[in-house]
């Protein structure tokens, strides 16, 4: 149980430091981007960029919460679920800034993706 919770966090974490690293490549090569980032007045490739960002960020997460806790079901699955709850107020907060597809995408990405590169990942070891 222990090592489930603390693959968690890792995968949190490593989230938070690759979509963060890809946000400031991206800020820095794209001045467009960087332009308009405070406002959140992105147009649709900047959107999609930001939904890359976050997924490769996830697909990453998910493989470090698997490699944590190989034996665990439910980490994948739990990592994903967590993300969920963080971001769930923040979309709220930011809803009519982006299309209802950009949020159905980025939030229901957070648990799919996270759950099935998760288990694909722990069924490599």
């Amino acid at each position: 149980m222990v090592r489930t919770v603390l693959s968690v966090v890792a995968g949190i974490v490593a989230w938070v430091v690759i979509a963060t690293a890809i946000n400031y490549a991206m800020r820095h090569a794209w001045p467009e981007y960087a332009g308009v980032e405070k406002a959140m007045n992105f147009t649709l490739p900047m959107m999609l960029a930001r939904l890359a960002e976050s997924t490769i960020a996830l697909v990453a997460a998910a493989i470090v919460t698997a490699r944590i806790a190989p034996a665990s079901p439910y980490a994948p699955w739990a990592l994903g679920l967590v993300m969920l709850l963080c971001f769930l107020p923040v979309h709220y907060s930011i809803w009519d800034k982006f299309p209802i597809w950009y949020h159905a995408y980025f939030l229901s990405s957070l648990v799919l993706v996270s759950g099935i590169v998760g288990r694909l990942a722990q069924q490599k070891n």
